[in-house]
């Protein structure tokens, strides 16, 4: 499974993602869409929008703070 975090640092809803992902030890690549433009269009072209957070799971945007949370609580957090 491919997983990918895009956020910006100032986020509020991207720090509350940020910090379940480190209080579990989650390993989720993350690319911040404020300091890398390519990140910006990366996240365009998947889903069509630069609504953050996303997470992107094989291929596929997930957005929402607590609905990312739920997903990794269920498929990554034992």
């Amino acid at each position: 499974m491919k997983l990918t975090l895009y956020h910006f640092e100032s986020c509020r809803f991207c720090a509350r993602v940020r910090a379940y992902i480190a209080e579990h030890h989650l390993d989720v690549p993350m690319k911040d869409i404020e300091l890398n433009p390519t990140y910006c269009d990366e996240l365009i072209a998947i889903g069509g929008k630069t609504q953050v957070p996303c997470l992107v799971i094989d291929g596929k945007p997930l957005y929402e703070s607590l609905d990312i949370i739920d997903w990794l609580k269920n498929n990554l957090v034992s």
